[in-house]
């Protein structure tokens, strides 16, 4: 039976990003990133972890939906899209009179289509350049 709930660990987190295939990182990296989210959701089943997802927002009007992650053998369950339909329900909860929110995620490859559900637009369109990233290491 899948289980869902706002806890995370470092060594879960870096286990995740091994089975989807995502460039490692040092659990104290991680264990920093989790700290540091506003909105963490994660799907267990009997033998551990299974997917997660991250937000960060600055309290304003920019959030950033994170590290949607579910393992291999889980996918196609619907467990991503209950991971971010609760993402999007937090920064809805912090939603004021008159306010505007906007969710920014960086698509793994191929996986766009499973955004666009949501609402998503793809980047580069009309009004809106590529997205574009740069990693920095020591």
């Amino acid at each position: 039976m899948l289980e869902y709930s706002n806890r995370l660990s470092a060594k879960e987190y870096c286990e995740l990003r091994s089975a989807v295939g995502w460039q490692q990182i040092i659990e104290e990296q991680a264990q920093s990133g989790i700290e540091h989210s506003d909105f963490i959701i994660a799907c267990r089943d009997n033998n551990g972890i299974v997917g997660c997802a991250r937000v960060f927002w600055d309290k304003g009007y920019i959030a950033y939906l994170a590290d949607v992650m579910v393992k291999p053998e889980y996918q196609k369950q619907g467990i991503g899209k209950r991971m971010v339909n609760e993402c999007i329900s937090f920064i809805d909860r912090q939603l004021k009179d008159g306010w505007r929110i906007k969710i920014m995620i960086v698509s793994a490859k191929g996986k766009e289509p499973f955004y666009e559900k949501f609402g998503f637009e793809i980047r580069p369109n009309i009004n809106d350049g590529a997205g574009m990233q740069v990693w920095r290491t020591r």
